[in-house]
């Protein structure tokens, strides 16, 4: 073999691993109202803390999540920080949260996600070790309502950073019931290391199910029923916490860093979920057993 064949085999060799690291993940755009990419739309300041991320959706229920003051003692203290090019996510980017919030000052956009339209979410999280400051609620995004019965969608991680989801419909006010199922998993979150993190709602206005997925978008790693209130209220949707909560900012919100977050106005069929899974797993560099 001469010299110049060996040369196009390397150069070869190197341009088609760069590609399968910088690659896309196949991303659906039926139905996808927010797609929050740490590479793209971040707005930081000089020491890299987060004013705004802009959603890149191309039909955007909401165009931006923006810092939120109101409620700190702190001006500033509640926006993230952002971590460039990790090798550990494939050469991609992560947002660092430690309490703290990125909100869209929507009331409305999101409503129909809890009262009929049903919905899926993707997030590329990260954990850290959580402040426990209320036992077992530790969001890392919700739309709740602020006030009332609090109804609208979440997830979040227990204080030993065991994952959680669920749906609220407003029609009572406990904390986790039948109208608040918590879909709880056993499976505990490593820290330092990424996962792929999915919850989907049917569609409908009767009862539904709620189902929660961790890395393998083929199969739940646990289900609930939901019973849908069409007259449900819930309100803007915050990312890094449950919701707008200026009243105690930071107590109901997450450690650890999210690089990707992606919603869906509808349930995803099985294969569209799946299918999904595995392209963002294979661009962020994650691996399928959660421990």
């Amino acid at each position: 073999m001469n010299k110049i064949a060996i040369i196009l085999i390397l150069l070869t060799s190197v341009l088609c691993g760069f590609v399968l690291v910088k690659s896309p993940a196949n991303i659906l755009k039926k139905g996808l109202i927010v797609d929050l990419d740490a590479d793209k739309g971040v707005v930081a300041n000089k020491d890299n803390r987060v004013e705004k991320w802009i959603n890149q959706a191309s039909a955007p229920a909401v165009k931006e999540f923006v810092k939120r003051d109101e409620g700190r003692k702190v001006t500033g203290s509640g926006m993230p920080s952002l971590r460039n090019k990790l090798s550990e996510l494939n050469g991609h980017n992560a947002i660092i949260f430690n309490k703290q919030e990125l909100v869209a000052h929507n009331e409305d956009a999101f409503d129909h996600l809890l009262t009929g339209s049903g919905y899926t979410w993707f997030c590329i999280l990260k954990a850290g070790k959580q402040s426990g400051e209320l036992k077992d609620v530790n969001s890392f995004f919700g739309n709740l309502k602020n006030g009332g019965n609090y109804e609208g969608i979440w997830a979040g991680l227990n204080d030993n950073n065991s994952i959680w989801m669920g749906s609220r419909n407003g029609i009572t006010f406990g904390r986790w019931d039948n109208n608040n199922p918590k879909v709880t998993a056993n499976a505990v979150l490593e820290f330092d290391k990424y996962y792929l993190l999915m919850g989907r709602m049917g569609k409908g206005t009767d009862t539904v199910t709620l189902s929660l997925y961790l890395n393998n978008g083929a199969l739940p790693v646990v289900s609930h029923p939901f019973p849908v209130n069409k007259l449900a209220n819930p309100s803007k949707l915050s990312i890094g916490q449950e919701r707008d909560a200026i009243e105690h900012p930071g107590t109901e919100s997450f450690i650890g860093e999210i690089s990707r977050f992606l919603l869906y106005d509808r349930p995803l069929s099985n294969q569209e979920l799946n299918r999904m899974a595995k392209g963002l797993k294979k661009m962020y560099g994650i691996i399928d057993s959660p421990n």
